[in-house]
């Protein structure tokens, strides 16, 4: 079959597949914790962890699946009707769109957003509310949009609710441009180059060091089996629930 277009949704990432026939499916990827998507040589040695290797007709650059921990994978699915228009694989139809996405609608993220009643920070890594979003980029919007992850939702404002999507917005376009946010060798582009935003991060992963805003020490605090970083000053933590 022919890889006919690739298309994305969040975290997502699927390869149209087209079969010349009724239905087309798509190859379905999600990277998981430490998955890899590369464009490699045809001679170049096989990675250790080299989970798939696709081959092309022309015999030359293949794309390879590799993938340490497991945690993610390649599934075939066929296409379906999303809500809102467009196709995507079926298993993923629920998926909310993402920021970036040219069809992404604000008003309507911040009206799902205010609907749910729960803390905004989860609200930001539901992606059947919004995609995309992981928890270093949460961090960094909740930070510059001066809010505290655990506002409960049904509380914030449309303008508070606009404020932390654009700064989501403005931080993964700027992650972007920087090839993403790299801790070690296993986040990486499909050339196998690292990214550098971890160096402009004002608070995931500062924790005791001065907010760049107002000097603040930033404060740890754990999260979901993950962490949550937040300024004590600029992000003042909501009152508990009763």
């Amino acid at each position: 079959c022919t890889l006919s277009a690739a298309a994305r949704r969040g975290k997502y990432l699927w390869l149209e597949l087209d079969t010349a026939g009724p239905g087309d499916d798509a190859l379905l990827a999600h990277l998981g914790m430490s998955g890899q998507m590369l464009v490699e040589p045809p001679d170049a040695p096989g990675e250790k962890h080299l989970r798939v290797r696709v081959r092309f007709d022309d015999d030359g650059p293949e794309l390879r699946f590799v993938d340490q921990r497991t945690f993610g994978g390649l599934s075939v699915h066929p296409l379906a009707a999303a809500a809102g228009g467009g196709l995507v694989p079926e298993s993923v139809a629920h998926i909310a769109r993402d920021p970036m996405d040219p069809a992404f609608s604000a008003d309507d993220a911040v009206a799902a957003l205010r609907r749910r009643r729960t803390e905004v920070k989860r609200a930001l890594l539901d992606q059947t509310v919004v995609s995309g979003i992981g928890n270093i980029y949460a961090d960094e919007a909740l930070w510059r949009a001066r809010l505290h992850g655990a506002r409960p939702t049904e509380k914030l404002t449309r303008a508070q609710g606009h404020a932390v999507l654009d700064a989501a917005t403005t931080v993964m376009h700027e992650a972007l441009a920087q090839g993403g946010t790299s801790f070690d060798a296993l986040y990486v582009n499909v050339n196998g180059a690292s990214g550098y935003f971890d160096r402009s991060l004002n608070v995931y992963g500062q924790a005791d060091r001065a907010c760049r805003r107002c000097g603040t020490p930033i404060r740890r605090d754990a999260f979901m089996n993950r962490s949550s970083f937040t300024c004590p000053r600029c992000q003042p933590a909501p009152r508990p629930r009763r």
